[in-house]
């Protein structure tokens, strides 16, 4: 899937790192959602997924670009 195929929820230079690409929050086509951030090592995932941390921040501005 290409970055261009997902609505960018997060980042609108309000957040952590401005106009940069980190942390975001994606929602693709399916309605499911892409977290970009820092890797997290609070436990190790099965095979074929990641672990990202992303800040209280983020999540809400997700939730308002939603308008939940």
């Amino acid at each position: 899937m290409a970055r261009e195929e997902l609505t960018r929820l997060t980042g609108n230079g309000n957040g952590e790192c401005g106009e940069d690409d980190c942390p975001n929050v994606y929602r693709t086509q399916r309605g499911t959602f892409v977290v970009q951030g820092d890797t997290s090592d609070a436990f190790i995932p099965p095979q074929g997924e990641g672990l990202v941390e992303i800040s209280e921040s983020v999540l809400r501005e997700a939730v308002r670009a939603l308008g939940w």
